[in-house]
């Protein structure tokens, strides 16, 4: 048997790229599902993209930092929140007062990987498939 580590690779991308799509589908609906960031500029959406590993049987799909979104990184505060009052003017931390500034929102990558699972594993089988000839 011969193995091919090329239509793994392709296979491995094709299922990242529907995860990928389903999880930019999550924030764009995301102000009518009400558990999701709600996507008002787009770039969060943007930011999530799909890498293949080097050795190709593995895919990193996720949101990265951009220079659209400045210094902070808010995918991070959008899924644990932030409690406690604004910082004050000074720059100096307040207390933390038990209250959410920003409230946490759902998890929509492992969502929408969750609702992909069927789609990704017929993708990947194929793939293996083809790999083995």
């Amino acid at each position: 048997m011969d193995f091919n580590k090329g239509p793994i690779r392709k296979g491995m991308r094709a299922g990242g790229r529907l995860v990928q799509r389903a999880s930019r589908f999550k924030i764009r609906k995301g102000a009518a599902l009400e558990d999701y960031p709600a996507g008002r500029s787009g770039a969060l959406a943007r930011s999530i993209s799909v890498k293949v590993s080097r050795p190709g049987f593995l895919v990193r799909v996720g949101p990265n930092r951009t220079p659209a979104m400045g210094k902070h990184f808010y995918p991070a505060y959008l899924f644990y929140g932030v409690t406690g009052n604004p910082a004050r003017k000074d720059g100096r931390a307040q207390p933390k007062n038990g209250k959410w500034r920003i409230k946490p929102r759902g998890n929509y990558m492992v969502d929408a990987l969750q609702e992909q699972t069927g789609n990704v594993r017929s993708v990947l089988q194929g793939a293996f498939a083809a790999a083995l000839k």
